[in-house]
């Protein structure tokens, strides 16, 4: 055999064994690099009609794996001309963020939140579109509404303390409230949030015995929709507060 093919045979040889090493090396990247699982972003709502500049919005974001691993999902969020936030920053399925909005500025228009959830490299991204009203509206919904939403808050709260210990809600439990769907009159809705507590009160403008006030509780960072109701059917006739159905509560879904 001559030289020239016996360089020939040797150089084939060596780019076999060049492959078969990179075959080799590309199989062991592929076993020890982590599987990224999908996941999909659930956001309540996508829509918001009703806002107003000052007003917080709070968003709720869960996490669906779609694997059978899973794991921490970073969540954030945009929204221009806005003060936004993210609590927790982190999720896993079965938890709940809470994005809050406050818009800066009225401007009569629609403004899009765009949140974005992300693990091992994988990226979900959702909208959602709050129309936010040209008016000026105060936060706290002006003309004494956010005291009169805290006054009906503490009739609730003084029957939960001594009937639902369980919840932990008592006198001394400290709220932040929002004033939500601003513009509806005959039904005024009004959010406040504990540490642990999303407490959404609402009541009827009318005249007894159908000045009715209604409360419902969602967990903050574990339940997505409310699972407690509560109503005082008469608020002038002073009567106590009872559990009502969600569905008969119209709090099946979190107002917003």
């Amino acid at each position: 055999m001559s030289c020239s093919n016996v360089r020939g045979i040797s150089i084939i040889a060596a780019i076999v064994i060049v492959i078969i090493i990179g075959v080799i090396v590309a199989g062991v990247i592929i076993v020890l690099t982590p599987k990224s699982t999908l996941f999909s972003l659930s956001v309540t709502p996508t829509y918001m009609q009703d806002t107003v500049a000052g007003q917080r919005c709070v968003l709720l974001v869960t996490v669906v794996d779609e694997g059978q691993e899973d794991g921490e999902v970073i969540i954030s969020a945009t929204a221009p001309d806005s003060t936004v936030a993210v609590n927790p920053q982190t999720i896993i399925a079965g938890k709940v963020a809470e994005i809050t909005v406050i818009p800066n500025k009225p401007i009569d228009a629609n403004l899009t939140v765009t949140i974005q959830g992300e693990r091992d490299g994988l990226q979900q991204i959702e909208t959602v579109t709050l129309f936010v009203a040209g008016d000026v509206v105060a936060p706290d919904g002006g003309d004494g509404l956010g005291l009169l939403a805290a006054e009906i808050r503490d009739e609730f709260i003084s029957w939960l303390a001594a009937n639902h210990p369980e919840f932990g809600i008592t006198s001394e439990t400290e709220w932040t409230g929002t004033i939500v769907r601003p513009h509806i009159q005959v039904v005024m809705f009004y959010l406040f949030f504990s540490e642990e507590w999303e407490m959404g009160v609402s009541w009827h403008v009318m005249i007894p015995p159908h000045d009715w006030a209604r409360i419902y509780l969602r967990h903050r960072f574990t339940e997505a929709s409310p699972s407690y109701s509560f109503e005082i059917s008469s608020r002038d006739e002073q009567e106590e507060p009872h559990a009502v159905a969600l569905k008969d509560a119209f709090a099946e879904l979190v107002w917003r």
